[in-house]
């Protein structure tokens, strides 16, 4: 049952289900082995027990010494024997748990079944995109007459998809940042954490990442660390290989971190501006939780995100992903997109994911439901609450004025100190 369950969730999400039949045939093999070796066990035993009575009888019988000998060699050769089969064992469970890294999450019964993000399904939107009485900019030529974003410094410090912020570009980054950490933790129930930005390759694999995503990531070889390609990493192994205990569940985290990604998935698409960049700025939300409540944490944690959004004044929708467009880790996603007039699209500025146990089973994250019982794989999910390039994008837009000039939105003018952000003279 369960492997067919797999081979129609593979199945629903594009993947060849084939791998589940490689899989089963490893696993058939490594127990044969296993059994193989037991029984050889069992008989080294016997042969070892008959030896010493052998040598006992040797003084008082002549043929006792051949008997003796002969059972050494016996035993000599099973030992060889048991060895091979343990390294086959070995070898097979390495390939078995190689190919089972390589085999996404399943999706939960209520994702729509599609190839593509033309699967797609928007659940709800927000405000209407705003009118204009002039024809509207994109962030990439405003944040030029603005003087507040240098692409060309950009790239010419780093290369292409790499850029600079100045003045109140800067401050409008960090004033996003510390409005959506304020907001997070003061109104929305989350404890701030700061991270590391660079992780060992256990903590990728347990998030989910590697080995599937490798090429998309920058590494230290050496040191044999990896940049962080977004704060969900480090946050689901903030308890790897721990047991929570009872009545500690849910838990809530927010952390703002850098985030590193070679995006090569991104080749030909439109990468104008800042919308898909190798280094960005990211407020990340995660949860720990009961899988009796992960349903219920998923639709919380998107209203969370529309809080923002809804104060920021940003139309826009929220988008259920359907099984062709799920992330790897994903068992169910929600895409919250805001409306970019300048840009004449729509800019997703957070992703919003349960991915059920998948996590919890590849980093070991248990808790106990009650004192004494037994444990259990906790649930985890994430969101971006937001993403900066693209929400930064979409105020510049959004709030462009006929001469020039942004407004910046009422919940950011206490950081910034301005409520304007005025043309370069």
């Amino acid at each position: 049952k369960v492997p067919d369950q797999v081979r129609a969730g593979l199945t629903a999400r594009g993947e060849d289900p084939g791998v589940v039949d490689q899989i089963l045939a490893l696993d058939a093999r490594r127990r044969q082995a296993v059994t193989e070796r037991d029984r050889l066990r069992a008989r080294h035993k016997e042969v070892s027990r008959q030896m010493g009575q052998a040598l006992a009888r040797a003084h008082q019988e002549p043929s006792a010494s051949l008997q003796a000998e002969a059972l050494r060699e016996e035993a000599r050769a099973l030992s060889q024997r048991i060895a091979d089969l343990e390294q086959e064992a070995r070898r097979l469970e390495a390939e078995m748990e190689g190919l089972l890294l390589t085999v996404p999450n399943l999706p939960r019964p209520d994702v729509p079944v599609g190839p593509d993000a033309s699967g797609n399904r928007i659940v709800r939107t927000w405000g209407e995109p705003k009118a204009f009485p002039f024809s509207p900019l994109p962030h990439w030529e405003l944040g030029e007459r603005l003087g507040i974003l240098d692409m060309e410094r950009g790239a010419s410090l780093a290369g292409s998809r790499f850029y600079v912020l100045k003045g109140l570009g800067a401050r409008l980054q960090r004033a996003l940042i510390s409005w959506f950490l304020d907001v997070h933790t003061r109104e929305h129930g989350y404890t701030e954490v700061y991270l590391p930005y660079l992780v060992r390759s256990t903590v990728l694999v347990g998030a989910g990442v590697l080995p599937k995503f490798g090429d998309n990531l920058y590494r230290d070889a050496e040191e044999d660390l990896w940049l962080i390609p977004t704060a969900e990493v480090p946050l689901t192994s903030l308890f790897r290989d721990e047991i929570l205990p009872p009545g500690s569940l849910p838990r809530y985290y927010v952390a703002h971190t850098p985030c590193f990604r070679r995006e090569k998935a991104a080749a030909g698409r439109d990468v104008r501006g800042i919308k898909r960049v190798h280094q960005f700025e990211k407020v990340e939300c995660y949860k720990f939780c009961e899988p009796s409540a992960s349903d219920q944490e998923l639709e919380r944690l998107v209203a969370d995100v529309e809080d923002l959004l809804q104060r920021l004044g940003l139309a826009y929708r929220v988008v259920l992903l359907c099984t062709g467009d799920m992330g790897f880790q994903s068992a169910k996603t929600y895409d919250l997109e805001v409306w970019a007039p300048g840009s004449g699209e729509w800019l997703e500025v957070s992703s919003c994911s349960t991915c059920a146990d998948f996590q919890a089973r590849r980093a070991n994250i248990r808790y106990r439901p009650a004192e004494g019982a037994r444990p259990e794989y906790v649930h985890t999910l994430n969101g971006s609450g937001l993403a900066l390039p693209r929400t930064i994008a979409a105020i510049l837009e959004n709030y462009q004025q006929e001469d020039g000039a942004v407004a910046v939105p009422e919940p950011l003018r206490p950081y910034m100190g301005v409520a304007r952000i005025e043309p370069a003279q």
